[in-house]
């Protein structure tokens, strides 16, 4: 049995936890679970994490970064009309082949939004930061353009909660959702 570094089993850790909190949300998924995923035992996953709330914005971090780099590596050089539908396009990949990162957002959406209200801004502070940084990255490849940032990110939206909800492949709804959208298997553009 090969063994693993600290550094990798926090990365197992991350990957167990989007997963599980996509599945579950944040109080619907215990440590526990989380542990078994990763096959290590509670008091190991809290040595490399203080705590269940640490492990979430790990994972909602990293479910943030991942979305800003796909689409930071998509517009690579492109402008306008063009890195909109690279990273239109990246997006749809991203979660066709890894739905856990867009349940997964799903679940901060709402983490953040109880524990605003419950009076506690840790979390939303975070995942707002987080998620500024996304919109600045869309931001730029599309001309610095308010209007044109906040419809691409209106669409992603719109795309995530359809998807989430279940909508089939061939649902009239997803007519007209981008002007050459055409759905396959789960979201293809």
């Amino acid at each position: 049995m090969v063994r693993m570094s600290a550094e990798e089993r926090r990365e197992s850790v991350i990957r167990a936890a989007m997963s599980e909190f996509a599945r579950g949300g944040y109080n619907g998924t215990s440590t526990e679970v989380i542990a078994k995923r990763v096959g290590v035992s509670q008091p190991y996953l809290f040595r490399l994490f203080p705590g269940k709330r640490a492990i979430f914005l790990a994972a909602a971090e990293r479910c943030l970064d991942d979305a800003r780099r796909t689409f930071a590596e998509a517009s690579e050089g492109l402008e306008g009309e063009e890195a909109l539908h690279a990273m239109a396009n990246a997006y749809i990949k991203l979660i066709e082949e890894r739905p856990e990162r867009l349940l997964m957002q799903m679940q901060m959406y709402v983490a953040v939004a109880a524990a605003d209200e419950a009076g506690d801004h840790e979390l939303g502070e975070a995942v707002r930061a987080g998620w500024l940084r996304l919109w600045d990255t869309v931001h730029l490849p599309l001309g610095a353009d308010p209007n044109e940032t906040t419809q691409f990110m209106a669409y992603g939206m719109l795309v995530n909660c359809l998807v989430a909800m279940g909508f089939p492949a061939q649902h009239r709804i997803w007519e007209g959702l981008y002007p050459s959208a055409r759905v396959t298997g789960r979201l293809e553009k």
